[in-house]
C-alpha cells in the first residue's frame, strides 16, 4: 500500500456551497480510498443556515473546516489552496465522487513528476443520468472555450475540480482570476501557468464522477459565461499565442452570440485592460 512520504504531502482543497448531501457522498468516496491524503481542507461558502451541517460533516470525516470568502467559486478555490499545508494541492468539488484506486493513481503520478500539474478525466452525470466521459482534462483554445489536448504529457489543460498543483504555484502568488462566478476562468489559469513554465500532464486512466444538475447546462447562455469566454480568448490571442486577427474575430463572435448585449460591448475595453494587466505584468 502506498503511503505519503516526507517529500510529497497531498492536500485536498475541497470547495462546497449549500450541498450537504452531495458533500457527504463525496467525502465517503474520498475516505474509502486505499491511499489517503495528507489533509482535507473544506472551504464552505454555504448560507448561514446550511453551514453548521457542512461543518459537522467536516468534523465527522476528519477534515479541516474553514469559512469561505463568499465571493464566488474561483475566489473560494484560491482561498482553499492558500490554506493548504501540503507540498501539492488537489482540487475537489462537493459533487464529485472518486472511483476505487483514484487517490493511488494520483499519488503515483505526483511521485513520478513533482514539478508538473496533473489532471484527470471525468465521467459526467446530469440529474443522476450518465451523459458522457471525457478521457482527459481540456485546455484553452483561441475561441475561449475548452478543447482537447494534443499531447497528454505537455499541455495547459485544467480540470476545474480535479487538478493537482505543486504548492509552489500559490506560494509564488499565482491565482485564478476571481472576476467571473463560473465559465472559462479555470481554462485561462492553465494557459497562464503554462506561460510561467508549469506544464500540465494527464493521469492515464484516472477519472472523477461528476454529478451535475440542469443548472450547469442553463449557465451556458449566461452573460457572465460569455464574458469569461471572451476574456479567456483575449488572453490567449493577445498574450499566450499572439494573433490579433483571432482576437478581433472571437470578440465579434462573442458579441454576436450575446445578441449584441450592450453591457458586454461596453465591458470589452475593461476585459482587454484586465488581460493586459495580468499577462503583461509577467513579460
Amino acid at each position: 500500500m502506498l503511503t505519503n512520504s516526507a517529500e510529497v504531502r497531498l492536500s485536498v482543497a475541497l470547495v462546497t456551497r449549500n450541498r450537504p448531501e452531495s458533500l457527504e457522498r463525496c467525502l465517503k468516496s474520498l475516505r474509502s480510498q486505499s491511499v489517503q491524503p495528507f489533509e482535507v481542507v473544506i472551504s464552505d461558502d454555504s448560507d448561514p443556515e446550511i453551514a453548521p451541517k457542512i461543518e459537522a460533516l467536516a468534523k465527522y470525516w476528519d477534515c479541516r473546516y474553514i469559512n469561505g470568502p463568499r465571493r464566488g467559486l474561483y475566489a473560494n478555490r484560491n482561498h482553499t489552496a492558500i490554506a493548504c499545508k501540503g507540498t501539492h494541492i488537489r482540487t475537489m468539488d462537493d459533487d464529485h465522487e472518486l472511483p476505487d484506486g483514484h487517490m493511488e493513481q494520483c499519488m503515483k503520478a505526483v511521485w513520478s513528476d513533482r514539478k508538473s500539474i496533473w489532471t484527470t478525466g471525468e465521467i459526467g452525470f446530469i440529474n443522476g443520468e450518465y451523459c458522457g466521459t471525457s478521457q482527459t482534462a481540456t485546455q484553452l483554445y483561441p475561441s475561449g472555450v475548452a478543447g482537447s489536448v494534443t499531447d497528454v504529457d505537455d499541455n495547459w489543460a485544467i480540470s476545474d475540480g480535479s487538478t493537482i498543483y505543486p504548492k509552489e504555484i500559490f506560494d509564488r502568488g499565482h491565482r485564478m482570476v476571481e472576476w467571473f462566478p463560473f465559465g472559462s476562468s479555470y481554462l485561462e489559469f492553465g494557459a497562464y501557468l503554462y506561460y510561467h513554465a508549469f506544464r500540465s500532464r494527464c493521469i492515464p486512466g484516472a477519472f472523477v464522477k461528476h454529478y451535475a444538475d440542469e443548472i450547469t447546462l442553463k449557465r451556458q447562455d449566461n452573460i457572465s459565461v460569455i464574458k469569461s469566454q471572451l476574456y479567456a480568448s483575449l488572453c490567449f490571442n493577445l498574450y499566450f499565442k499572439p494573433n490579433p486577427a483571432l482576437a478581433a474575430r472571437y470578440s465579434f463572435s462573442a458579441i454576436r452570440y450575446s445578441q449584441y448585449n450592450q453591457k458586454l460591448i461596453w465591458d470589452l475595453p475593461k476585459l482587454i485592460a484586465k488581460a493586459k494587466k495580468r499577462w503583461r505584468a509577467t513579460l
